[in-house]
């Protein structure tokens, strides 16, 4: 008998059903019983299969959320492309994994769109870490990292869009999926040429200076 706690074992089931069968066609029931707990019990821990998702998201998934909010109140020693390509890892990571579960849910349009509606009411949803980076982005601008008239907002919807691109252009060929290590440095470093300061000036001879 598996002894974790129940709530430990409720989400790493949930996790375990969402990506095989799908979020619109796990139900809680089939989450209770493969987590060896009643359906009551489950609903102890989760007052909704989406606030199972929403947890299964943050606590099962690569950790895109938590590192940008900490990234927002101190974004370290590390250079902005540095913290950009270890943030299009995760993300590009979490999609590859969050895809699979979501994707389900557009085949069934009142669903999805119950599913829209709760997680509107607790509070969450996909702009979220598009909010998150937008956040980060805006504190270097402010330390002067950034160029001033950066496009924030427009730099955070590239970065995600294309990690969650990456998840859906390649989910029928994963074997072609571009490594994600090197896709996060690329994709970090071209984003830096629209972000990055302009260089200073060279400085220029002096006129009185004599010439060797």
């Amino acid at each position: 008998m598996d002894q974790k706690p129940t709530r430990t074992r409720i989400i790493d089931a949930a996790r375990d059903l969402m990506r095989t069968a799908g979020l619109a066609r796990t139900t809680t029931k089939q989450i209770a019983r493969a987590a060896g707990c009643s359906e009551a019990a489950l609903y102890k821990h989760f007052a909704s299969k989406e606030e199972l998702f929403v947890t299964v998201l943050g606590e099962r998934l690569p950790g895109l959320g938590r590192l940008l909010g900490a990234l927002a109140v101190d974004p370290g020693e590390r250079t902005v492309e540095e913290n950009l390509t270890e943030i299009a890892r995760h993300a590009a990571l979490f999609y590859e994994e969050s895809f699979p579960i979501a994707a389900s849910l557009y085949a069934e349009p009142r669903l999805k769109a119950r599913h829209e509606q709760v997680m509107r009411e607790i509070g969450a949803g996909p702009h979220l870490p598009i909010e998150g980076l937008d956040a980060y982005l805006r504190a270097e601008r402010d330390h002067g990292r950034l160029r001033d008239d950066a496009d924030t907002r427009a730099a955070a919807s590239l970065l995600l869009g294309a990690c969650a691109h990456r998840a859906f252009a390649y989910d029928a060929a994963p074997d072609l999926r571009p490594p994600v290590d090197a896709f996060a440095a690329g994709l970090a470093r071209t984003l830096m040429g629209g972000l990055s300061r302009p260089a200073p000036p060279a400085s220029r001879r002096s006129p009185t200076t004599a010439s060797p």
